[in-house]
């Protein structure tokens, strides 16, 4: 991987306060990038020069449009937005989840990548100068799971709709990717291999994962998201891409 000077280009990740949003936080900020933050939670980096952090519901579009002018007035351009907030629950056979529990799984899952991806588009649009965006996908959008039938829809509509922004903001200097970052072993992963065979039937899958450490890192992720975005050399040729499996 060939990456330019990172240093004072600018890069917003949702869902920043654990696990990969974490990782990629960390690992932005050690290439020198400064960053906007947000999650429901306190993000994995405090408030600081480099860092705009800041708790939200990204599913909240006041509250989201007023972060990305925050982010703006501070640091100018946003180079990089990764929308990579979501939840796994409900995780049930689809006859027994509820529609509370499966409309507030939408309202963060594809909602929220809806808010965060309009705030850059226009972001983009509004500035001279290139942007790419990253929707943080998963192996679900493709596969169907028994007992994940929300997950799958939430993350094949954020597949569905990375495409059509691809496909929109072409002339604008916009790239879209939807990256599904492969398994990485996250207090997700955790809450997976708790499940019963009732609940979810392919949990034995992600306990042999387990056993035979079948993961991605975090920093695996955080390096390829990079790549997607400031090397020309890595560029997918498709807009829904994937993480290889670093062991493979």
């Amino acid at each position: 991987m060939s990456l330019p000077e990172l240093s004072g280009r600018c890069a917003v990740v949702t869902g920043a306060s654990r696990g990969i949003g974490a990782a990629l936080a960390e690992h932005f900020r050690a290439a020198g990038m400064n960053l906007g933050l947000c999650s429901r939670s306190a993000p994995a980096l405090p408030e600081g020069e480099h860092v705009v952090s800041r708790e939200l519901d990204v599913s909240d579009e006041a509250a989201v449009e007023a972060f990305t002018s925050e982010v703006v007035a501070r640091f100018g351009a946003i180079d990089l937005w990764v929308n990579n907030a979501g939840v796994l629950e409900p995780i049930a056979p689809l006859r027994d989840v509820a529609i509370e529990d499966f409309r507030r799984h939408i309202d963060v899952n594809l909602t929220g990548v809806f808010l965060g991806s309009r705030c850059y588009v226009r972001h983009v649009r509004s500035r001279e100068g290139r942007g790419v965006l990253i929707n943080v996908s998963s192996g679900a959008a493709w596969k169907p799971y028994r007992g994940w039938a929300t997950y799958c829809a939430g993350k094949a509509g954020v597949e569905r709709l990375t495409q059509v922004v691809a496909e929109e903001e072409a002339d604008s200097g916009l790239r879209a990717y939807s990256v599904a970052p492969g398994v990485v072993d996250t207090a997700m992963q955790e809450l997976i291999r708790a499940c019963d065979l009732d609940q979810f039937p392919d949990v034995e899958r992600f306990h042999a994962l387990k056993a035979d450490d079948g993961f991605n890192s975090g920093e695996l992720v955080a390096r390829h998201f990079l790549a997607i975005a400031f090397d020309p050399q890595a560029r997918p040729s498709d807009v829904v891409t994937e993480v290889p499996f670093e062991g493979g």
